[in-house]
């Protein structure tokens, strides 16, 4: 096995380890007490992170296994938020292309419309199913910090674990597709 090869299935394993890490933050019991502010959704926004700087290390099934396995796990409607992400990170995965050349703030605006875009059909689609809704404060909150929450993670990944945009140059001689 080759090196680039080696690497792609270190990082493929990498984003489940990693997601696995979050999901296990997000269950410990580290403050009980009523009226805290909602954790940012860490998890969507590694993935759509990852998803727009190498597509490759984010395949859609693992997505789809990951946010299956947090929708499971975290007691939510299984499949709804899982598939919304996946809708999210098809949509993110064609534009990336594009968005190698722009900013990173119309990068961040991307990101942060197609969040809020998955939070608001989240809550539409348990609302016409009649599924007791949770207040509505609190999730835009969630969807503010989880916004916000996005350049240090884009940072971490960056700095930390390697994964940025490809250059022309590597796309041009090792064939990244992104």
């Amino acid at each position: 096995m080759d090196r680039a090869a080696s690497r792609l299935w270190l990082m493929r394993g990498l984003y489940v380890f990693l997601a696995m890490l979050v999901m296990f933050f997000h269950l410990l019991p580290l403050n009980t007490q009523p009226g805290r502010l909602p954790f940012p959704d860490v998890l969507i926004a590694l993935t759509f992170a990852w998803v727009l700087r190498r597509p490759e290390y984010v395949p859609t099934l693992s997505v789809a296994a990951v946010m299956l396995m947090a929708d499971l796990l975290l007691q939510r409607p299984p499949g709804l938020l899982a598939a919304l992400v996946v809708a999210g990170n098809a949509y993110l995965r064609s534009a990336a292309p594009g968005m190698r050349d722009i900013g990173f703030v119309a990068e961040w605006t991307s990101v942060g419309i197609v969040i809020t875009g998955i939070f608001a059909l989240n809550r539409f689609i348990l609302a016409l199913l009649s599924v007791n809704l949770t207040a509505l404060g609190p999730v835009l909150v969630q969807v503010i910090l989880t916004i916000a929450a996005y350049p240090l993670i884009v940072l971490f990944s960056r700095a930390l674990l390697g994964v940025s945009r490809p250059s022309a140059a590597d796309v041009a001689t090792v064939g990244v597709q992104t």
